[in-house]
């Protein structure tokens, strides 16, 4: 049986329709068409579908939707304001951080949660926040990097 149920998601409030198996990254990818969040494995291993619940990393694909009501979702779709790139987004572009871009909008939404939590992480806090989040590109130096670069920014 489906119910309806109304998520914030990226600051709007939005309908949707789940059962009480329906994961968030199914409404938020078949039925709400934001797409940025991944489906890289379906048991919230690579990170790859991160988004933010009332600002925390979670992982959409073990996070039921009907769960989410009352809670603020944001996408990597919600991270940038009128077009213009977040700074963690431009700091991932400079740094040469983005290959094939599966995993970036994880690690972009991770970086942010990181960021607002610690303003002024070290290399070593950035490397563990981002444990949760598979890059099969790279060695994550540019990642860590471009995270380090947006906190040196931010100041």
């Amino acid at each position: 049986m489906t119910k309806e149920v109304l998520l914030s998601v990226n600051g709007e409030p939005r309908p949707a329709r789940a059962s009480a198996a329906t994961t968030l990254l199914h409404v938020l990818r078949e039925q709400l068409h934001l797409t940025g969040a991944k489906c890289g494995c379906g048991y919230g291993v690579c990170g790859a579908c991160t988004v933010l619940i009332d600002g925390k990393p979670a992982r959409s694909c073990l996070t039921l939707a009907a769960m989410c009501e009352g809670q603020s979702i944001t996408t990597i779709e919600g991270v940038s304001v009128n077009g213009e790139l977040d700074l963690i987004q431009k700091s991932m572009l400079e740094c040469g951080a983005v290959q094939c871009g599966f995993c970036t909008p994880g690690i972009v939404i991770t970086a942010k949660a990181l960021l607002q939590e610690n303003p002024k992480p070290t290399r070593e806090e950035i490397r563990g926040a981002l444990a949760g989040n598979i890059c099969r590109c790279s060695g994550y130096v540019a990642i860590v990097d471009a995270i380090s670069a947006a906190s040196e920014a931010s100041r």
